[in-house]
């Protein structure tokens, strides 16, 4: 794997437990909790599967609450589990074994955006929450934001109860502006961080939502997450000969999907991802990412999803794997 400033990954191989009988041809999004308690969110029929850090099944939940199109996880700091569902345009608030606790969003009820269901390039204006909402992050002093981002292009900050305070974003490639915000994360000084992942950046603003500046050594970031030490680690997805990025043009030639971790200040300590995604610790289609309190990396994958079904790997591809840090 292809590392650099020291920070150096391996994949640790047969790590998940999966039941007998189970089965998740897409991982949407990962968490990990204060007691490194592993959680999935997944398209399947057990929605949130929930493992210690020795990959040791310790059960699920959520069958029958979620549409197949699950799409993020966050564990809160008080142990919550807010998951994502854009299929249903809702972000839910959990327990940490699925007792349903708040609804943020009106249950299959989208904003009017404009999108219409097919590309996320036809949300042309800003709606409120939500149109096929991603992902959620809490602040340092547990304000809520939420990557609204299918069928819109905004970010939405909620208080703590679920008050909508302000929503920023349009459609665009300037300052503010998103094509399809995917992940957010906060850092520990209230920033916030957001995937605008068919821009190919990173765009960073202050807790109230003004642009401050950007990153673009990136490539198609789907989620970011952060570390005690403010690194933060990025999933991103693969660039397909026949699309075309925003920012990079015509991909041309594959460039393959990876994780980056960053500094604090944008700067990449390590990266890795090869160009077979059916090799171990290569990725089909990374999706959702968590660090543990040892530094080891979790990284979900929409394998199914973005390259299965399109013929670009077998169905047997992984989907969820475990990456320690050397």
């Amino acid at each position: 794997m292809s590392t650099q400033r020291g920070l150096g990954y391996e994949v640790v191989e047969g790590w998940e437990q999966l039941p007998a009988g189970y089965e998740h041809r897409d991982v949407a999004g990962v968490a990990v909790d204060s007691e490194d308690r592993v959680f999935l969110i997944c398209r399947g029929d057990h929605p949130v599967i929930v493992y210690d850090r020795k990959g040791n099944f310790l059960g699920s939940w959520g069958e029958g609450l979620f549409t197949y199109r699950t799409h993020g996880i966050t564990v809160g700091p008080d142990e919550t589990v807010y998951c994502t569902d854009d299929g249903n345009h809702t972000v839910r608030k959990f327990t940490p074994d699925g007792k349903l606790l708040m609804t943020l969003g009106t249950m299959n009820t989208p904003s009017d955006t404009g999108y219409d269901g097919k590309s996320t390039l036809t949300a042309t204006r800003p709606g409120g929450p939500f149109n096929r909402p991603t992902n959620l992050a809490v602040g340092p002093k547990g304000d809520l934001y939420v990557s609204d981002g299918y069928g819109n292009c905004r970010v939405h900050q909620f208080s703590a109860t679920g008050v909508l305070k302000r929503s920023w974003g349009v459609a665009g490639a300037g300052p503010g502006e998103f094509y399809l915000p995917h992940g957010v994360a906060v850092a520990a000084d209230g920033r916030v961080f957001v995937c605008d992942r068919e821009n190919d950046r990173i765009q960073i603003f202050s807790p109230d939502g003004e642009y401050l500046s950007e990153w673009t050594d990136t490539r198609r970031p789907t989620h970011l997450v952060f570390d005690p030490q403010g690194r933060a680690y990025v999933s991103e997805l693969w660039w397909q000969p026949g699309q075309t990025s925003r920012r990079y043009g015509p991909a041309g030639e594959t460039r393959s999907g990876r994780v980056s971790v960053y500094d604090r200040d944008g700067h990449v300590l390590a990266r890795w991802g090869g160009p077979d995604p059916v090799a171990a610790g290569s990725f089909a289609a990374p999706h959702g990412i968590a660090v543990d309190s040892r530094g080891d990396v979790y990284v979900s994958e929409v394998t199914w999803t973005f390259a299965a079904s399109r013929g670009h790997v077998p169905a047997t591809c992984h989907t969820f794997q475990k990456f320690s840090l050397r």
